[in-house]
C-alpha cells in the first residue's frame, strides 16, 4: 500500500504546483463617448486665437515683403 502511496502522493504534488493555465484573452474595453468639461469652450477660443494669430502674421510677413520688393 505504502509503496503505489507514496508515487500517487508525488504526481499529485507534482499536478498541484504546475503553473496555472493562462487567462483567455478578452475584448479591449469599448471606447467612452467624450464627456465635455468645463475647459473646452476656452480650449477652442484659444485655438482660434492661434488661428488668427498665424493669419496676422502670415499678412504681415507679405506686407514686409511687399514694402521691401518696392524699396528696392
Amino acid at each position: 500500500m505504502i509503496r503505489t502511496a507514496l508515487p500517487l502522493a508525488l504526481v499529485i504534488l507534482c499536478a498541484a504546483c504546475s503553473k496555472p493555465a493562462p487567462p483567455t484573452p478578452h475584448e479591449p474595453p469599448t471606447p467612452q463617448a467624450r464627456v465635455s468639461t468645463p475647459w473646452d469652450s476656452m480650449e477652442a477660443q484659444k485655438k482660434k486665437a492661434q488661428d488668427v494669430q498665424k493669419t496676422v502674421d502670415d499678412q504681415a510677413k507679405h506686407q514686409r515683403e511687399a514694402v521691401e520688393a518696392q524699396t528696392q
